[in-house]
């Protein structure tokens, strides 16, 4: 929806049937299901610090907001467009009931130690990490869009980097969950491996006889515990475009995906 406030080039959407709403770019990457489908990831009891890395206009950590009223998120963001996208959607007045509890943070999501640290990612800051980062092999985007290029398409050591960092923000007990593609869990695993313990692996499938799409991970800074595949997000049923009764209640902001 466009609207006589926001620059030219913006437009809005509505999430969790309006109960939060996105300034987007009409050109460059827009949100949809897997950044809700990774908020889910935290659970509906959360009233602690949340930190979105990458977040673009904010769709994740502010869904997460939407159904956790005692969080606060920090929305880390380096494109300056997709920077511009986030300010205007905590700006909208349509958020004003959960804009207070969440700040941008201007940051590469991939630097390292003091780099990281001193733009403003410090270690043990943060309570849960959620992270969609670019997972589409080159060939599978071919855009000369910087910026879609930049929202989309993995680069050699991308999915590590970004590990690496969720996993130092967050203190001790915290977590930590990302979405990805399938073909992306064995380096998912092997930069968990010492950092983050008792995985829970969701896959998320299309429809009940199809193969998985995405999958989300999520572990706990310091467990022990051992990996868990636990059972599927299933989107659609057999026939129809319509959401599964599941779908509907994680993509909509009712429930968590690890609660029963």
């Amino acid at each position: 929806m466009e609207r006589p406030d926001l620059p030219a080039g913006y437009s809005i959407d509505a999430f969790h049937r309006g109960a939060f709403h996105l300034a987007q770019p009409d050109d460059g990457h827009r949100a949809g299901m897997d950044a809700l489908v990774l908020a889910a990831a935290v659970p509906s009891g959360f009233a602690g610090t949340l930190a979105d890395l990458g977040a673009g206009s904010g769709a994740a950590g502010l869904a997460v907001l939407a159904r956790c009223p005692l969080a606060r998120a920090t929305l880390v963001e380096r494109e300056p467009r997709m920077l511009e996208a986030a300010r205007l959607t905590l700006d909208l007045p349509e958020n004003s009931a959960i804009a207070g509890r969440a700040q941008i943070l201007a940051a590469d999501v991939e630097l390292a130690g003091r780099e990281r640290v001193a733009a403003g990612l410090a270690d043990n800051a943060f309570d849960f990490a959620i992270m969609n980062p670019p997972f589409n092999a080159p060939e599978d985007r071919a855009t000369k869009d910087d910026l879609r290029r930049s929202a989309h398409v993995m680069r050699s050591g991308l999915i590590e980097a970004w590990i690496r960092t969720a996993a130092a923000i967050v203190r001790p007990g915290g977590h930590v969950a990302i979405i990805a593609r399938p073909v992306s869990l064995p380096a998912i695993l092997a930069v968990f491996e010492g950092r983050l313990g008792g995985a829970g692996i969701i896959p998320v499938h299309p429809r009940p006889d199809s193969a998985a799409i995405r999958i989300l991970v999520r572990g706990k800074r310091g467990s022990r515990a051992n990996l868990s595949l636990l059972p599927p997000l299933v989107l659609h049923e057999a026939q129809g475009h319509a959401l599964s009764p599941r779908a509907d209640t994680i993509v909509n902001g009712v429930s968590g995906l690890f609660e029963p």
